[in-house]
């Protein structure tokens, strides 16, 4: 980096402490801590969700899966066509939710069901997300500590000190304003990225050959990642963690109205599939640019077993291509995604831990500078342990990670279930729900043990829908009638017949209906391209 790259940097985490101080001081509650005092609008709340989204990992995994590993290409773009049905599925479960003014997604669990469940599913976030966001800090640091040329020990401390200070003094208000700038510079980098790729390559991004999107298989004999397991398992995946993990339904909930909780999903619908399109064809542009530049490759660092870290290839090549000042942009937008996508971690498992854990036992007339002071000392302790697990993660073998990977797809479905089960049915027997969840659980186990061969997308379908299916057995078994409660309370059958109707008249789900089949159309015409 230059020196002008380096005042760049500097002048941008200025400018960003500075709105952290602001903000962090009209602070006056945890809902203003943990909810950005509900104030800001639907596109700047859709705008953050999509940064956090499309962040350093996806901005450096796509364009390597895409672009250079076995088996990859733009099959990557079969994961989004899952994406708009999950957000339509989503307006029946954050709405109502939103209606209910809570912090957390797991109080849902506990109006309708009972305490021991939202207990069991803020347990199961705490663990995944710590897990996840320990995983998180050891990628961005590598990558901190490749792009500024400095050791790994001090590219944590670096990273992990400016992010726990800006979250501590801003909360979700400076994290959703960092995001925005994130987002734009990311946008703007990717765009310019493929102009000069496009000039680069005589604008051939099919040079490699990797143009195939679509994998007719139902995932049954081994493939992990066929058309239909990615369809119908990306749903339910989506579905369970835009809506039952806290880090992103979080956002959504800070949203002003009900209302705009449904315009949030119906835009992160909408323009997610842009950002991963541009993302895709990036990673062609950078392999078309590696048959033709045979030095590029050799410019990157090297992994443990010598083969080269294709993850940093669009880091490289801002490094070699770029000229001073915009490669400065670029490295500040990438390290604001790493830091997006952690302080929105920790904030959240703050904001659980207070809600679902702390808050519950305390007097009800608490202050509400307690619980902001509360926030604050869990966002403080969240980040601690993120940067001791972060440590372990080396020592940690990777078929161990791909695991805790797979274990949240065994509790995704079942987690959703149980919040749909709160959201859309009135006076739930909580015995009843919580053996569903664990049947769940218990059959996507059974599932991987004994059907290996079965894609573990499908486990987020299964897990769902035997948890569902246990449920109601019980409940005919018992004789307890289903209330349904979509709309907040027990529903009549009319209120039932009238949103069936609306389902295909409210823009949004004509909207996000017309997404799916851009998506689809588009993958399409690659395909056959």
């Amino acid at each position: 980096m230059e020196n002008l790259d380096w005042i760049v940097l500097f002048v941008y985490l200025l400018c960003m402490f500075s709105i952290a101080l602001v903000t962090g001081r009209r602070q006056k509650s945890s809902s203003d801590y943990f909810l950005a005092g509900r104030k800001f609008s639907s596109g700047s709340l859709a705008a953050s969700t999509l940064a956090t989204q499309c962040s350093t990992n996806s901005l450096l995994g796509a364009p390597a899966f895409v672009g250079f590993s076995l088996g990859g290409g733009l099959i990557w773009l079969q994961y989004e066509l899952a994406v708009p049905i999950a957000m339509l599925m989503l307006l029946y479960i954050l709405g109502p939710a939103r209606r209910l003014g809570v912090t957390s997604i797991y109080e849902v669990v506990e109006k309708n069901i009972g305490r021991t469940s939202r207990l069991t599913a803020a347990g199961c976030f705490l663990f995944f997300r710590s897990v996840a966001t320990g995983v998180t800090v050891y990628g961005s640091s590598l990558i901190v500590s490749f792009v500024l040329g400095i050791d790994f020990l001090i590219a944590v401390f670096l990273l992990m000190g400016l992010t726990i200070f800006y979250d501590l003094l801003g909360g979700l208000s400076a994290i959703i304003v960092s995001d925005i700038v994130q987002l734009i510079l990311l946008t703007t980098a990717v765009i310019f990225a493929l102009v000069i790729l496009g000039n680069e390559i005589a604008w051939d991004f099919f040079l490699t050959a990797r143009g195939k999107t679509l994998s007719n298989d139902w995932g049954f004999s081994g493939n992990d990642y066929g058309f239909w397991p990615m369809l119908f398992g990306g749903v339910f995946l989506y579905a369970a963690y835009y809506g039952c993990d806290q880090s992103q339904s979080q956002r959504i909930l800070a949203s002003r109205s009900e209302e705009e909780t449904k315009q949030v999903l119906m835009l992160n619908g909408i323009f997610r599939f842009p950002l991963v399109f541009l993302y895709c064809f990036l990673g062609l542009g950078l392999a078309s640019l590696a048959q033709i530049d045979k030095e590029f490759i050799d410019s990157l660092p090297f992994l443990v077993d010598g083969t080269p870290n294709y993850n940093l290839v669009f880091p490289v090549f801002i490094l070699n291509y770029f000229s001073p000042g915009f490669v400065g942009l670029i490295l500040v937008g990438l390290i604001a995604a790493a830091m997006s996508s952690i302080d929105s971690s920790i904030n959240s498992l703050a904001a659980v831990t207070v809600e679902d854990f702390i808050k519950p036992n305390l007097n009800p007339s608490v202050a509400p500078e307690t619980l902001l002071k509360c926030g604050r000392v869990c966002t403080f302790l969240w980040g601690g342990a993120s940067v001791m697990f972060s440590f372990q993660v080396p020592f940690i073998a990777p078929t161990v990670l791909e695991a805790v990977n797979k274990i949240g797809s065994m509790v995704n479905g079942p987690l959703l279930a149980l919040i749909c089960i709160a959201t859309v049915i009135y006076e739930v027997d909580e015995r009843s729900a919580l053996f569903g969840f664990w049947m769940g659980v218990l059959s996507n186990l059974a599932l991987a043990l004994f059907f290996p061969q079965v894609s573990w997308l499908w486990w987020n379908v299964s897990g769902f829908l035997i948890a569902v299916l246990v449920f109601v057995v019980i409940l005919q078994v018992k004789g307890i009638t289903v209330n349904f409660s979509v709309s907040g309370d027990p529903a009549d059958r009319n209120s039932i017949k009238r949103i069936r109707k609306n389902i295909f008249i409210h823009d949004h789900h004509i909207l996000l209906l017309s997404m799916f089949a851009i998506i689809l159309s588009v993958c399409y015409l690659l395909d056959t391209f």
